[in-house]
């Protein structure tokens, strides 16, 4: 089974996102859902995906779960729950009792948003990440190069937890990268608890003028760092679509992958990404 293992529903008309009213982003503030996505994966030959988090709001994740719940392809979630909410524990058993409720595989909280850099090492939040473990879910880090030493003490903090970090902590690839972006990888994914998805890069890039030739270097560190079990395929869809469509960022991605190999390739399509959400799918 392919599967897209980062997309994302959302109505601005329906909700706030704050992070949506930057004016560049324009092209993509409507509406995007699942009848929009689905024959963009069956042109793509993408079997299934898995939503993910787009603001800091409960009512989202059920309403993921539902469409989950109506809609097969989508076969994993990672919503949003309040870390600091000393309740948590509860709030997440009531999530997954809902409909849907058995497809919620990981929670995600918009870390690079928060003015403390080591937010995710606070004692409120470590005892959230409890109670998300203790659910036998995974949490994915959506930090950039500034949260990474954060991120890194999390994971060694919880060494029987699994984490996945989403693009890659987004690396700074329209100027160049960065040395610090490159170790700072290197010592999260030394926490043999982490993948890594390689999501998100091309708009990390100057979006108008990109190819898969930038991507490659980026991607090719994760790989070397991450290992061929750890690496996860995403499209970060809608967002991507600043940067390409649909199919140029899979086209892409699948060109940077299938030059480090067969086996890197055919993992990060799928069989990583059911390991680190121990997605439960029926064929």
């Amino acid at each position: 089974m392919i599967i897209d293992a980062h997309q994302h529903f959302w109505d601005p008309a329906r909700a706030d996102y704050p992070w949506m009213d930057a004016p560049e982003l324009s092209p993509i503030r409507r509406a995007f859902g699942p009848a929009d996505l689905a024959p963009l994966l069956k042109a793509s030959g993408i079997d299934a995906s898995i939503v993910v988090q787009c603001r800091s709001a409960r009512e989202e994740t059920g309403e993921f779960l539902r469409i989950a719940h109506e809609n097969p392809f989508v076969v994993g979630v990672v919503g949003w729950a309040d870390l600091t909410d000393g309740d948590l524990g509860d709030t997440l058993d009531r999530l997954r009792a809902l409909p849907g409720g058995d497809k919620l595989v990981g929670i995600r909280h918009q870390v690079h948003d928060e003015l403390d850099a080591d937010w995710l090492l606070r004692e409120d939040v470590q005892r959230g990440l409890t109670a998300v473990f203790a659910r036998d879910l995974a949490y994915d880090f959506l930090v950039r190069t500034r949260e990474l030493p954060a991120a890194i003490a999390t994971a060694q903090a919880f060494p029987q937890a699994r984490f996945v970090l989403d693009h890659a902590a987004k690396p700074p690839i329209a100027d160049g990268g960065s040395d610090e972006w490159t170790d700072r990888i290197a010592a999260l994914a030394a926490c043999g608890n982490v993948w890594c998805k390689i999501s998100g890069l091309a708009t990390e890039a100057k979006w108008d003028d990109w190819d898969a030739e930038q991507l490659l270097p980026f991607v090719a560190h994760a790989a070397k760092c991450f290992g061929e079990d750890r690496l996860i395929y995403g499209s970060d869809w809608p967002v991507c679509l600043l940067a390409g469509s649909y199919g140029e960022i899979k086209g892409a991605l699948e060109a940077c992958l299938a030059k480090l190999g067969t086996n890197v390739r055919e993992k990060a399509f799928g069989v990583n990404a059911k390991a680190a959400y121990r997605l439960r799918i029926v064929s």
